[in-house]
């Protein structure tokens, strides 16, 4: 069974947005998109851009701000070149106002 680690409480993450979070030392990007809250690895698996800098496109697609890879916000898929390789994604959970996300470790 999954460990599920508190992050932020969601105003922190306010629709179309996203926060920069680090969970057992690894940096995860938090997003909130129409009121889901998303987390993947902040990594561009084509070479380690930060995604949590990237710009949303299409309502769930974040670009990396380095050379244009695109991934799913949902799912981590890699969806474009360079990247070819999906990034990990992390399952988020709501309890009241707190977002707690599963333990990548």
């Amino acid at each position: 069974m999954s460990e599920f680690i508190r992050v932020a409480n969601v105003t922190d993450v306010p629709v179309g947005g996203r926060k920069l979070i680090e969970v057992d030392d690894v940096r995860l990007a938090l997003f909130n998109l129409d009121g889901t809250f998303y987390a993947i690895e902040d990594v561009c698996t084509h070479d380690g851009g930060p995604l949590v800098e990237g710009e949303i496109v299409n309502g769930c697609e974040v670009i990396c701000p380095r050379h244009g890879a695109r991934f799913d916000i949902r799912t981590g898929a890699a969806l474009s070149f360079p990247a070819f390789e999906a990034t990990n994604s992390y399952a988020v959970r709501i309890d009241g106002q707190d977002i707690w996300v599963e333990s990548p470790i």
